[in-house]
């Protein structure tokens, strides 16, 4: 039941950041919106899942894990209803409240997943991520339909409260549960910013997520400028989504076999660093298309995420101190998302698309430091401690 709502809640986590860039071009008409200013919707929303993401520990102190988990997806709700109003005002104050939602309720999970589910943290990690890609694959597919059948892209940005309020519901009964039954009380734990071990992990979710952001943001129109149509653009980053949930699902459930993180995060790394190396070289092989590329860019960051969270649960001690990790890691990691896609955009424009690859090639270079610092086990939160109470006696 804990898994299965938790489910419930990452369907929501990503949902609302799918459906508006279909729908983009239609709100910038209907509401005059500059394309600077309708990046803020896109670029707000993530940059204000890192200040969820930092907050959640002090709300979780507060009122328990389980309860910020729901006051969270709660948020999520309210700020796709704020955006069923067609003005600027509430399209763009709705997806600042959807994104301190969606990163309150991220690191919550994280916690909720090391105390409750420490066996399996790495088969609900990747089922919680197939989950949230799963949402996002259907609110992008469905964002066009529901504009014409509901009459505007207000309803369409406004359906996805429903599935929040359905999670919500799921949820709350497991919150009251797992509140009057957990023996282990939230624990103040500060934000590990002297740790080595979180800031190695906070190197690779961070390098993840700016390759996610990037491909999601650039893929398409970089396939546009060669020469491929948009209807032929969108198939390619369509099929670049699908291919990320069995990458999802199935790296994390075998890594976890024998807890051998450092190999499979390994994996990711020389899959994303195949993927943008061949974008740079030869975008479309003959007989091949962009296909080799697309599917090891997606298997990069489509496993590269739930391993990221995978890694934080099997190495600290308790929810709490893996929320805490978590809450820095997932926060930073989503304000260098958020700055990576325009960053690249000043790029494109003063030298075009191989200048800007050249900044996910980077990140690829990071994301593999990061790997072979922590390695197989090398480094982890319990050895920190042990280190620290060493050099104090």
């Amino acid at each position: 039941m804990v898994l299965l709502a938790v489910l419930a809640l990452g369907i929501n986590l990503r949902a609302a950041l799918s459906v508006y860039p279909p729908l983009l071009e239609t709100v910038r008409a209907d509401l005059g919106l500059s394309a600077g200013l309708a990046g803020v919707v896109q670029a707000g929303t993530v940059l204000m899942m890192g200040a969820g993401s930092f907050a959640a520990p002090a709300l979780a102190r507060r009122v328990d894990r389980e309860r910020a988990a729901a006051i969270g997806v709660a948020a999520v709700a309210l700020g796709n209803l704020a955006r069923g109003l067609p003005a600027a005002v509430t399209l763009i104050g709705g997806s600042l409240v959807i994104g301190l939602g969606i990163g309150v309720t991220g690191v919550a999970i994280t916690g909720v997943v090391r105390d409750h589910l420490p066996e399996r943290a790495g088969v609900a990690t990747g089922l919680y991520t197939v989950a949230m890609m799963g949402g996002a694959t259907v609110a992008s597919l469905t964002a066009l339909p529901l504009r014409d059948v509901l009459g505007g892209w207000w309803w369409a940005l406004a359906a996805w409260a429903l599935p929040a309020v359905l999670a919500l519901v799921v949820w709350w009964p497991v919150t009251r549960r797992l509140h009057d039954t957990s023996a282990v009380p939230v624990t103040p734990v500060a934000l590990p910013w002297r740790s080595r071990f979180a800031r190695l992990a906070l190197a690779f979710q961070a390098m993840s997520s700016v390759q996610f952001y990037a491909w999601l943001t650039w893929l398409a129109p970089f396939y546009e400028a060669q020469g491929f149509s948009p209807a032929a653009a969108a198939v390619v980053l369509s099929m670049w989504n699908v291919v990320q949930i069995p990458a999802a699902l199935l790296v994390p459930a075998l890594a976890e076999r024998r807890r051998a993180w450092g190999p499979w995060a390994a994996l990711c790394v020389v899959a994303g660093g195949v993927g943008v190396g061949g974008m740079l070289a030869a975008p479309v092989l003959p007989g091949l298309g962009p296909w080799p590329w697309v599917v090891a860019t997606a298997i990069g960051v489509g496993a590269g995420f739930p391993l990221g969270l995978a890694v934080v649960a099997w190495r600290t001690p308790d929810g709490a101190t893996s929320a805490s990790v978590s809450a820095l890691t997932l926060g930073a990691a989503y304000v260098v998302a958020a700055l990576a896609p325009p960053a690249m955009g000043v790029l494109i424009d003063l030298a075009g698309f191989r200048a800007a690859l050249v900044v996910v090639a980077v990140g690829v270079v990071v994301q593999g430091v990061s790997v072979v610092r922590l390695g197989p086990r090398r480094v982890t939160w319990e050895g920190e401690a042990a280190s620290h109470v060493t050099r104090r006696s």
